[in-house]
């Protein structure tokens, strides 16, 4: 059985046991997380949701918050002497999907 998600402005395909990184939330590392908005539910019989799936929802333990590897975002304009370097890392959240409830 699995799930598409919404969290973070994104959509999510998830499975019970798979870990996945997500944008940033305010939890602590061993915490339980429940996503309600759940869009679909795949398996022996699916669900589609107008827009979510009444009643289903999928919970998640926290395994860590983290930032990811750093980008360089550089921007400049030519024959204008104008360049401008930065760096940036994105923070995430890991998570361990438990279970997919309807």
């Amino acid at each position: 059985m699995y799930a598409i998600i919404e969290t973070g402005g994104k959509q999510i395909k998830v499975e019970a046991g798979q870990e996945i990184f997500i944008e940033k939330l305010n939890v602590e590392a061993g915490d339980a997380v429940t996503f309600d908005k759940v869009l679909f539910v795949g398996g022996d019989e699916s669900r589609v949701g107008v827009p979510f799936v009444e009643g289903a929802t999928v919970t998640a333990t926290v395994a860590k918050n983290g930032k990811a590897k750093k980008i360089t975002v550089f921007k400049y304009k030519a024959k204008k002497n104008y360049r401008k370097k930065q760096g940036h890392r994105q923070p995430y959240t890991k998570l361990t999907v438990d279970a997919i409830n309807l």
